[in-house]
C-alpha cells in the first residue's frame, strides 16, 4: 500500500493502480477509465500495469500527457 510519508515515495518514477490512487485522490475506476480512453497512458511490465509519475502530474496539472 502507498504511504505518503515514505521517504522514498517522492524518488519513484512510476505507480501502480492503488498507489495512484493514494497520490492523486482519483478513485480507482476512474483511473482506468481515463488509460482505456487513451487521456491517461500507463504501461504494463511483469504483469504490473503502471503509470508514469510525470504522467499522472501533468494529468492532474490540467495537461494531457503524451
Amino acid at each position: 500500500m502507498f504511504t505518503p510519508c515514505r521517504p522514498d515515495a517522492d524518488l519513484k518514477l512510476a505507480f501502480r493502480i492503488d498507489e495512484a490512487v493514494a497520490a492523486s485522490g482519483l478513485s480507482r475506476s476512474t483511473l482506468y477509465n481515463l488509460i482505456a480512453a487513451g487521456t491517461l497512458p500507463s504501461v504494463r511490465v511483469a504483469g504490473r500495469r503502471l503509470i508514469l509519475k510525470a504522467d499522472l502530474v501533468k494529468l492532474l496539472s490540467g495537461g494531457v500527457p503524451k
